[in-house]
């Protein structure tokens, strides 16, 4: 007979499968998902350019400025209303790109386009970024790239280049590579907790 401590922990050990065998939202995720396909479709259907792939460290940098922004309301001088030669500075910029793994070099031919929506409404956020100043750079067809990150009302997008310049990868891999490597050991350490987790409930 299974013993009261083995059948309550039964619904955890299915709680945990759940959640292992799912990769977990973040806060963002959906808005973030949403605009790369809004931008996507912009650039492929009205435009008839090349769809953005990702670029998992201009998405790291994305998250980085975001995260510089969350706490500054929404203004109509914020995002993409700012007036050009208005932008705000980040006097620790070189320590957001350290953070990623990245330099000047290697992403001076990039654009960061930061945008305040309340609530990342998804309509509003694509508009913030095809029917603003922003849309000039996703008409150009140099950038093939992208990046996005979010934090509360602010959303930022990260473009990247097929240049040296433009390409936000890193000394050590290619972005793909990375994410490919983090993917992997995320995946592999699956089986090997829920074997442990096992293990434990059923030997009570």
């Amino acid at each position: 007979m299974a013993s009261p401590l083995r059948l309550l922990l039964l619904p955890l050990l299915l709680s945990c499968i759940v959640l292992l065998s799912h990769q977990v939202k973040c806060d963002g995720v959906d808005e973030e998902d949403s605009l790369l396909q809004g931008i996507n479709t912009y650039r492929t259907a009205t435009l008839n350019l090349m769809a953005l792939t990702k670029n998992a460290n201009a998405e790291c940098l994305a998250d980085e400025i975001a995260e510089q922004f969350k706490n500054q309301p929404c203004t109509n001088t914020t995002g993409s209303n700012t007036v050009p030669g208005t932008e705000p500075n980040f006097p620790d910029y070189p320590k957001l790109l350290a953070k990623c793994h990245l330099n000047v070099s290697n992403t001076r031919d990039g654009v960061i386009m930061p945008a305040c929506v309340p609530s990342l409404v998804p309509s509003l956020v694509l508009t913030n970024f095809t029917k603003s100043q922003y849309s000039d750079k996703l008409n150009d067809t140099k950038f093939t790239g992208i990046g996005i990150g979010s934090e509360d009302n602010w959303i930022v997008v990260v473009l990247t280049t097929s240049t040296p310049e433009g390409s936000f990868v890193t000394a050590q891999s290619s972005p793909d590579a990375q994410d490919s490597t983090g993917s992997a050991s995320k995946i592999s350490l699956v089986p090997y907790l829920l074997f442990l987790l096992m293990g434990f409930i059923f030997h009570l």
